[in-house]
């Protein structure tokens, strides 16, 4: 299905079953050796505690999210928010993290990506170079699973000639065949050659309320970025009623880019090499009451 849907947009796109890499190792360097085992989807706050205007007291812990969707010690890979609280700034998360379990203490391999006062370009850090907790703020989309090698989807595509990105071909594939059946994917990929179309949300919060897509748009930092990025996707076919975000994917690099995944800016040269699991089950935790449609890009 999803080689088929990618053939469509792509000008090469392989799609196999394999062994999961060994995730511990470069380029990756995740606290988990795979993606595999009990795999889950959480979707976590939300846009709307963001914008209009913030709601700075909507903070949780990944340590608890594990324990809300019934895998305790879970792998989380994904997309988010950081709290503010911990950081002083708005920034965006990349989370990484094998949370604690009754053994062991949580590791804590999540990236932040945040726009330099000095400079006003990037900076991302590791998370726990300043932080020791596994707290994050307002929204999140999270890929779980126990963090075991095992089977997974391997996806290679190259030279982009339709209008998607990479994430949103997937998801739209699946979306297309399964129709009203949601299906739900998370794990990690590569931009292995090419750029990227990259923001990072500014340190401030807006003072004024940020009612459309342009709103929001005039107030992100957009960059281009260089491969190789790794990133980290949620995605879900289709809402089936949970006022989910169906797709949000972060990255991080060894040479100090990352941020939100948008698009990649050089189509001709692109390459993604991808290793994905449907996930099994999704939960929905603290959904907004009142919500909206702007800003899910």
């Amino acid at each position: 299905v999803l080689q088929k849907g990618l053939k469509e947009n792509f000008a090469d796109a392989q799609v196999s079953v394999v062994d999961c890499p060994d995730l511990t190792q470069e380029p990756f360097n995740f606290p988990a050796k795979g993606i595999c085992g009990k795999p889950r989807i959480a979707d976590v706050g939300g846009v709307p505690y963001l914008i209009p205007l913030v709601q700075k007291e909507k903070v949780y812990d990944l340590n608890t999210v594990a324990k809300d969707i019934e895998l305790p010690g879970a792998f989380i890979l994904g997309a988010g928010a950081v709290s503010s609280r911990i950081l002083g700034v708005n920034a965006e998360l990349i989370p990484i993290v094998q949370t604690k379990s009754e053994k062991k203490p949580a590791v804590n391999g999540s990236y932040v990506a945040q726009i330099n006062p000095a400079d006003k370009g990037c900076l991302l850090e590791k998370y726990s170079s300043k932080y020791s907790d596994c707290e994050f703020g307002l929204l999140a989309n999270l890929y779980a699973s126990e963090g075991k090698p095992g089977k997974v989807i391997e996806v290679k595509a190259n030279g982009r000639t339709g209008e998607l990105n990479f994430v949103s071909c997937l998801r739209q594939t699946l979306e297309k065949h399964y129709g009203e059946k949601p299906v739900g994917m998370g794990g990690t990929f590569i931009i292995q050659k090419g750029k990227a179309k990259i923001h990072i949300m500014p340190p401030e919060f807006s003072a004024c309320p940020l009612n459309t897509d342009e709103d929001v748009n005039n107030w992100l930092k957009f960059f281009e970025m260089k491969a190789p990025l790794i990133c980290q996707p949620v995605i879900v076919s289709r809402d089936p009623g949970f006022d989910l975000r169906v797709e949000h994917t972060h990255c991080f690099s060894q040479h100090g880019e990352g941020g939100h995944y948008h698009q990649d800016t050089s189509p001709d040269s692109v390459q993604y090499l991808g290793y994905f699991q449907p996930a099994e089950l999704l939960f929905r935790i603290d959904r907004p009451r009142e919500t909206h449609r702007v800003g899910r890009d």
